[in-house]
């Protein structure tokens, strides 16, 4: 439908009208400071109601009209003080008193609102022309003073009908919020909301009557406060209901709303029954009248969030019991913390919400099964300031997310420490079979180098020397080829030798770690800067060694990189080696590979390797060598 919109548009450049007229009124007429003031805040009021009138017609054409309708009432009741306030403006007796039950036909507006909201759809069809008619009714009717019985039975009739029908309006809310699920169901708490600051406006001007003996300015306020939050919290609905937890909305402001009451109540009975001992305007009076406020506000507003919370914020609720239990059970032993996710799941009845750890050496947030978290709506999970982990979840709202992070903090650490500790121990035990099984890769190289390589020759220089023995005296065989053809077999036995032994610990490292390392270095076509102490442990200077070179020739290999530095730097407790190249990165320690080598390596010796590689901003290798290891 379209005519909704041009209706709401027309409604519009009526308020820009009303606008106009008010404003002339004041400047050719002028008026009191007050009905100045009334009408600047009214005014603006009144166009921001339509101007988001006009923006939710966009979403919903029936509901931003009537919201446009309820600025321009806004706006024409405040022109109208000041065309009665204007100095020299004649009033005329029948439009004053027409115009004095237009006040009506803002209840009228809202009552319509609460029936068409949120799809613009009534939800009793009959029931908007009956108001619209009974709201005529009543208006004409009441603008006469003296009218026959007849007319006055019918205007009574007209009154009560039409409180009966604004009564029903407000019924069909409760009934559709019954009948619905999901986003309308959400959209009409948000408009529960307002509704709960309205109910709460006659107690308020009551309340300021029993203290002042009169309701001025607090009424003025919370009465603005309720005609502002109306069409907020209906943008709000229309626009963006998903924009906060509107069940931690509606249960603040019922906890915060029957506080305000209590407390209103409160201070008004201590105010008066004080005020008769020691007299009205006694400063006494006042000051025990806010202590006993103040004694009864904290313990009654936590009792009242966990009541109004059991009731109106349940997922919250339920969450934090099924934390509670299962802490329970885990200190009488029938449980382990790995179940919070379990629990969490059932008592949010959310099948896809996830408990992220934060464990060393993975690369994202994991369960405590070592399954990646990601993709989700995720809310940090913080413990002492520290970020331990996540909860994500694409259908529970990130408020009680939040909720249940920091009521689950202490579980959803214990669960990380024990998945690091895990972890730790299968990296332990992956680690030992590795170095098992490279010690029997390793032996049986040696075994193969040696019975082809240096055995081999050992064994044919062995038969030449016998050959050589056994034809000595006879002269038939040429002794001194012989010999010569040895010393030349021994020698190559003895560089073969040297390069296995080599493969074990490097010669060049009797020299010192750098000269070790920059014999590698200078076969390479790319500079590298080494700083490096000059005096090492013998068993952390032989893996620095292994780490660097295997670092170094990766990257001259496969990182197409300009430059590489390699620093090893020692204190009391440790060794440092850190290689850095600016090369293209993305390497990862795949199993089998030089990298997975050094990361047994390193751990045989209680130490840690670090990798970070980042695709497109090179790549450094951290080891930390504990020096106890050497003792």
């Amino acid at each position: 439908m379209r005519w909704p919109r041009w209706l709401a548009l027309g409604t519009f450049l009526l308020v820009l009208v009303m606008l106009a007229g008010g404003s002339w009124l004041l400047i050719a007429y002028g008026t009191g400071p007050h009905t100045l003031r009334n009408f600047l805040g009214l005014a603006v009021i009144g166009t921001a109601v339509a101007v988001l009138g006009l923006v939710v017609s966009r979403r919903e054409a029936v509901v931003g009209a009537i919201l446009t309708w309820i600025g321009a009432i806004v706006v024409s009741l405040t022109a109208r003080d000041v065309y009665y306030s204007a100095d020299g403006v004649p009033l005329d007796d029948r439009v004053v008193a027409w115009l004095e039950e237009s006040g009506w036909w803002l209840l009228a507006a809202i009552s319509l609102l609460l029936l068409y909201f949120p799809n613009g759809r009534a939800l009793w069809r009959p029931l908007p022309p009956v108001l619209v008619l009974l709201c005529l009714a009543q208006q004409f009717l009441a603008a006469f003073t003296t009218l026959p019985l007849l007319l006055q039975v019918l205007r009574e009739v007209a009154f009560f009908g039409f409180l009966a029908a604004c009564l029903a309006s407000a019924v069909s809310v409760f009934v559709r919020y019954r009948r619905s699920t999901g986003t309308v169901r959400a959209q009409l708490k948000w408009l529960s909301i307002t509704g709960l600051a309205a109910v709460l406006y006659p107690f308020v001007c009551l309340a300021e009557i029993v203290v002042t003996g009169d309701s001025g300015i607090v009424a003025t306020v919370f009465g603005v406060i309720v005609l502002v939050s109306l069409p907020a919290s209906v943008a709000v609905a229309m626009l963006r209901h998903d924009l906060y937890d509107v069940d931690r909305v509606l249960a603040d402001t019922v906890t915060y709303g029957v506080v305000m009451v209590v407390l209103l109540g409160t201070y008004a009975v201590a105010a008066v029954s004080l005020g008769l001992v020691l007299g009205r305007d006694s400063a006494v009076v006042a000051a025990a009248a806010t202590a006993v406020c103040a004694l009864v506000l904290s313990p009654l507003r936590a009792q009242l969030q966990r009541t109004v919370d059991r009731r109106l914020y349940p997922p919250r609720r339920a969450a934090l019991q099924a934390i509670e239990d299962l802490q329970r059970r885990i200190h009488t032993e029938q449980a382990q913390p790995e179940e919070l996710e379990s629990a969490l799941r059932t008592a949010l009845r959310d099948p896809g919400l996830r408990v992220g750890l934060l464990v060393p050496g993975a690369s994202g947030f994991v369960d405590a099964a070592g399954t990646p978290v990601s993709g989700q709506q995720l809310v940090p999970v913080m413990l002492g300031g520290v970020q331990i982990g996540v909860l994500g979840s694409d259908s529970t709202s990130p408020a009680v997310l939040k909720a249940v992070a920091a009521g689950a903090a202490s579980l959803v650490e214990v669960t990380r420490l024990r998945a690091e500790l895990a972890g730790a121990l299968r990296e332990v035990e992956a680690s030992r079979a590795r170095l098992v099984q490279a010690g029997d890769a390793e032996r049986r190289r040696l075994e193969r180098d040696l019975h082809d390589g240096a055995q081999q020759r050992l064994v044919s220089l062995g038969m030449a020397m016998r050959l050589a023995q056994r034809h000595l005296h006879d002269g038939s065989v040429d002794v001194d080829g012989l010999l010569d053809q040895g010393v030349a077999e021994l020698a190559t036995a003895v560089a073969e030798l040297r390069q296995i032994a080599h493969g074990l610990r490097p010669t060049s490292l009797d020299d010192g770690l750098h000269a070790a390392l920059s014999a590698i270095t200078q076969k390479l076509p790319i500079p590298v800067r080494l700083q490096i102490p000059a005096e090492l442990p013998e068993d952390l200077a032989t893996t620095a060694y292994f780490v660097a070179a295997e670092a170094v020739t990766n990257a001259a290999k496969y990182a197409n990189a300009t430059s590489i530095a390699v620093r090893v730097s020692q204190s009391a407790d440790r060794v440092t080696v850190l290689v850095e190249d600016d090369g293209c990165g993305g390497a990862t320690p795949r199993p089998g590979s030089g990298l997975s080598g050094l990361l047994d390596r390193v751990a045989a010796i209680g130490g840690s390797l670090d990798l970070r590689s980042p695709a497109g901003r090179g790549t450094t290798v951290e080891a930390v060598l504990p020096c106890g290891s050497s003792a």
